[in-house]
């Protein structure tokens, strides 16, 4: 199974209301290439199958999407996550991580 592959599966894991990081879905498949998590989430094909609105920087910061942050921002909030000036209030509290 191709990185892409790997990732796109681990990321429709992360349910209604919860966020992940770069860094979280990486290694949750093994890796530390957090860039290319970034670059794969870019790329995205398929983004309403394929959740990458969900993945965001370590930092709280929202990062980009690939059809704008203003799209992100606005699905984000359709699942309840609260965000001001880009970045993703109660972090914690949303945050998902892979068991």
């Amino acid at each position: 199974m191709k990185l892409l592959d790997k990732i796109y599966e681990k990321l429709k894991e992360v349910p209604r209301g919860k966020i992940v990081t770069y860094k979280i879905l990486a290694e949750s498949i093994g890796t530390k290439a957090y860039r290319a998590v970034g670059n794969i989430m870019n790329k995205n094909k398929y983004p309403n199958k394929i959740p990458c609105y969900k993945v965001v920087n370590s930092d709280c910061s929202l990062g980009c999407y690939k059809l704008g942050k203003r799209e992100k921002i606005k699905r984000l909030r359709k699942e309840g996550i609260k965000i001001k000036n880009n970045k993703i209030l109660n972090f914690e509290k949303v945050l998902y991580e892979f068991k």
